[in-house]
């Protein structure tokens, strides 16, 4: 089943650990654009980058993509997806993929399956993915964000601890019986009602807690449904390391 959707990539320039992100070069092309042309594999019937700048808007559009400007204002993502969908009208039961503006190397086929996942699912508001931790390290690390799912893979909580935690025993013990943790991707679909009631919702505590707008859904009595990538996706650029890093493993202009 292929599902129709469109994908939103919000690119901002006040990126605080690597400026102007969007903008850097990286083999001859920018990120947005690498980011783009990674979205115009997947079969998302319209691409569309959401920005706060001047700068990447004339950029979008001197490589051929559909741009809009949005407010600086937002504290989001999410909340400059909302104002997105806005300006281009989309019907409330519309399917929007937040494709964020770091992610280079996200596989066509994740883009495919959040939408899918969606559609399949009615009662459902939002979509995302989670990818299996191997290391003992990874799940106590707090910037891994942990998710718990029930048997239909409906999101339970996602939080930076330890869950499920295991008691009485170490966690590479856990493991070696069976225990598994999974780590969310911040790859989102959402029809796009949803999105727009998420973005009238004041912050909710546990997010102000932990500090993921995920929870806000939660709270607010949302579904969100998740599986399993169907392939792996590399991290994102949130670095000056990750920039380097990420130069060998882009395709370059002749590509």
């Amino acid at each position: 089943m292929s599902a129709d959707y469109r994908i939103v990539i919000p690119a901002r320039m006040a990126s605080q650990r690597l400026p102007g992100k969007p903008l850097v070069t990286i083999n001859g092309r920018t990120l947005v654009e690498h980011v783009y042309r990674r979205a115009r594999e997947s079969s998302a019937s319209s691409i569309v980058i959401a920005t706060d700048a001047p700068e990447i808007l004339a950029a979008a559009r001197a490589f051929g993509a559909e741009a809009v400007m949005t407010s600086a204002g937002h504290q989001s993502g999410s909340d400059r997806i909302a104002e997105c969908i806005d300006i281009m009208g989309l019907r409330d039961d519309e399917l929007v993929v937040n494709l964020q503006g770091d992610e280079p190397l996200m596989p066509a086929a994740c883009l495919d399956q959040a939408a899918e996942m969606l559609q399949k699912v009615p009662d459902a508001d939002v979509a995302s993915l989670f990818w299996p931790i191997e290391s003992a390290e990874e799940v106590e690390d707090s910037n891994v964000v942990k998710v718990v799912t029930d048997r239909s893979g409906r999101a339970l909580y996602f939080s930076r601890s330890v869950i499920p935690h295991p008691r009485n025993m170490s966690i590479r013990a856990a493991m070696q019986e069976g225990a598994a943790w999974h780590r969310h991707i911040g790859l989102y679909a959402y029809r796009a009602g949803a999105l727009r009631a998420f973005t009238a919702i004041p912050a909710s505590p546990l997010e102000r807690l932990e500090k993921l707008e995920q929870l806000r859904f939660l709270e607010a009595g949302k579904v969100i449904r998740m599986e399993r990538a169907c392939s792996f996706i590399p991290p994102g650029i949130d670095t000056p390391e990750d920039l380097e890093r990420i130069r060998n493993q882009v395709p370059g202009e002749r590509d």
